[in-house]
């Protein structure tokens, strides 16, 4: 009995502190909120291009390995140790000890995320190894017009002319570009391959529409930030753990060692150095996305991960001189017009949220003071008296 005391006690404490944080970053018109969300929005912008362009240099000098290119984007789950334990062991600045909040359900759904992302990882990396970093992105930018379908059926989300505005327009920007996808094969490309890399990022973009919707509704049951990043350190090391096992048996380890001595055209140091910041820049990459879809919905994390291709766009053209034309330079256009358009309609509908908010606690105030003025009036008159 005692001991039962003791562990519901623990709960209930433990309860407490989530909650404490939760209000603390889940107020969405406090500071501490918009530093995070700003924070997360920065990591997913430099993650996704930083992790694109590196994908795409490994191609380009000779890197060939499929397993290889999956198993840097979920390795650096590493990265996620020291956020998830030093505020609680080394800084003393929570009371909330790591992973007391985790559940068997929860510990059984991140799992099975994991390994879905580590399919997605696998398509990805076919998909980027095969086309210009330009027409790969524009093509995940159809995974949008799919989040929206399953934000609805999965978390209920509300289609309105704002978030349905910005999905048709980013989906144009992609049907542009797969108009003039037949001027963007780079030399040596045959019509097989290219079809394989076109079918296997569009799969990829469908899994990662399925992942968002998915995430947001296990985060409904999640009472922090923290247990955000737990969560995405368990889901990286299933994918992790799935990518190990599958360059193991089809000798992914051995070609690593291969491709840095042989067959990189950069020599071995800057191989490695490749393979090392794609790692890192993958896990920013993620970690970002997640914080976006806990802080705001998956439909607003899948509309800023598919802006933010439009800068990949740009990116790819920059450094590898992919080439644009007219009507991919259109669609760019119009993928960004749509990302502004959604954005400043959000920060419309939060101007008008936080007005009818104060609103109704000017009249809350007012009432309460009413009713003080009420009751202490007389006592406040006897006391004089």
């Amino acid at each position: 009995m005692e001991k039962n005391g003791t562990s519901l006690a623990m709960t209930n404490s433990n309860t407490d502190i989530d909650q404490e944080e939760e209000q603390r970053t889940n107020n969405k018109t406090g500071k501490p909120y918009f530093i995070l969300l700003g924070l997360n929005y920065a990591f997913l912008f430099v993650g996704s291009i930083s992790s694109s362009l590196l994908s795409k240099y490994y191609f380009i000098h000779g890197g060939s390995s499929k397993w290889v290119s999956t198993w840097v984007q979920c390795a650096g789950f590493p990265l996620l140790l020291p956020p998830i334990y030093a505020p609680y062991y080394l800084l003393k600045c929570t009371n909330r000890r790591p992973f007391s909040s985790f559940t068997p359900r929860i510990l059984i759904l991140s799992i099975f995320v994991g390994l879905m992302l580590g399919l997605n990882n696998l398509l990805f990396s076919w998909g980027n190894s095969y086309l210009p970093v330009s027409t790969s992105s524009l093509l995940l930018a159809s995974q949008l017009v799919f989040n929206l379908i399953l934000s609805v059926i999965i978390v209920k989300q509300k289609i309105t002319f704002l978030n349905l505005n910005c999905v048709i327009l980013l989906t144009v920007s992609s049907v542009l570009i797969g108009l003039d996808s037949d001027h963007n094969k780079p030399p040596g490309l045959t019509q097989l391959k290219y079809y394989i890399g076109f079918f296997c990022t569009i799969g990829a973009g469908l899994l990662f529409a399925l992942y968002l919707p998915v995430m947001e509704k296990i985060y409904k049951k999640v009472t922090c930030y923290s247990m955000v990043m737990e969560m995405q350190l368990v889901m990286e090391i299933a994918a992790t753990v799935l990518a190990t096992v599958g360059m193991s048996s089809d000798g992914g380890f051995t070609e690593l060692r291969t491709e840095s001595d042989r067959v990189f055209d950069k020599g071995p140091g800057l191989y490695w150095v490749t393979v090392g910041f794609n790692v890192v820049t993958w896990q920013i990459c993620f970690m970002g996305t997640a914080g976006m879809v806990y802080l705001t919905s998956s439909l607003t994390g899948g509309i800023c991960s598919t802006a933010i291709l439009g800068m990949n766009v740009l990116g790819g053209v920059l450094v590898y001189r992919d080439p644009i034309g007219g009507v991919k330079a259109v669609a760019t256009v119009v993928c960004l017009w749509g990302f502004c358009s959604y954005v400043y309609g959000m920060y419309v509908k939060m101007r008008k949220e936080e007005e009818e908010e104060g609103g109704v606690r000017e009249i809350e105030n007012k009432k309460s003071l009413d009713m003080e003025m009420e009751i202490g009036g007389p006592t406040t008159l006897a006391e004089n008296v």
